[in-house]
């Protein structure tokens, strides 16, 4: 019983590090990559054997990818976008993508934790600058959040599976679990500024999205707020420039 338990836990962590995305151009990219490791191409049946298809067949058998048909429903439910999947849909393994419970094997740490995220091709820009910047890796919850998507991998430019990206299902859950960790809200009322802060061994600044901000949940698993001090009455930043600021600055 331990043994099938253990079998278990195995196989289910090994699909959650799997990403599937979707379109031909985008499979074509991910298989024209060797670094990237690819579990499963899939695709529908009713696809004609030419073209940017032709081409994605070839690259998976020279890689010996399992090739899988499927009826145009039966993909459009793997895909989870049957208006833009073009009748194909890869699944990558991405060794980046991690559980955030792999947060607290971690000594120290600099992360930026996403709140309410939803625009993808933030989510990109985002990723490529924490890729580029001082930082150690992204939380991303998986409800009310972008999804990682060909807009994303666009966006984030071929960073994507550069930076560890922790997901779990809500922010607040987490965060109430990672003890001795300084847990900063960015707020545009925050009395103390990012340029005036000390940061600790264990640092997580949480960005909400543009309309609304950090949500409420989420503020009070928080035991700071920071503010990026504006000039000439500018209100707020565009969520990825925020990132940006914090991922370089020393």
């Amino acid at each position: 019983m331990q043994q099938d338990s253990q079998e278990y836990k195995d196989k289910k962590a090994f699909f959650e590090k799997i990403i599937t995305l979707y379109g031909r151009n985008v499979a074509i990219e991910v298989l024209q990559d060797s670094s990237i490791t690819i579990h499963k191409l899939h695709l529908a049946d009713s696809n004609k054997p030419d073209g940017a298809v032709k081409k994605i067949i070839m690259l998976a058998k020279e890689r010996s990818i399992e090739i899988i048909k499927h009826d145009k429903s039966s993909l459009s439910r793997i895909s989870k976008n049957a208006k833009q999947d073009q009748g194909v849909a890869i699944d990558i393994l991405s060794k980046t993508y991690l559980h955030v419970n792999n947060i607290k094997k971690l000594e120290k740490y600099r992360l930026i934790a996403l709140d309410g995220i939803q625009n993808p091709q933030n989510l990109g820009m985002i990723i490529r600058s924490c890729a580029a910047g001082n930082i150690d890796g992204i939380i991303l919850p998986k409800k009310n959040s972008a999804k990682i998507s060909p807009l994303v991998v666009k966006a984030s430019a071929g960073t994507l599976f550069k930076l560890p990206i922790y997901f779990c299902n809500r922010l607040e859950d987490i965060l109430g679990e990672l003890q001795e960790t300084n847990i900063y809200a960015l707020s545009s009322h925050a009395t103390r500024s990012l340029h005036e802060l000390n940061e600790g061994k264990k640092s997580i600044f949480v960005l909400g999205n543009e309309s609304e901000g950090v949500s409420k949940e989420v503020k009070q698993c928080c035991n700071n707020t920071l503010k990026i001090p504006m000039n000439r009455n500018v209100e707020s930043l565009n969520v990825a420039v925020t990132a940006a600021l914090i991922a370089f600055r020393v």
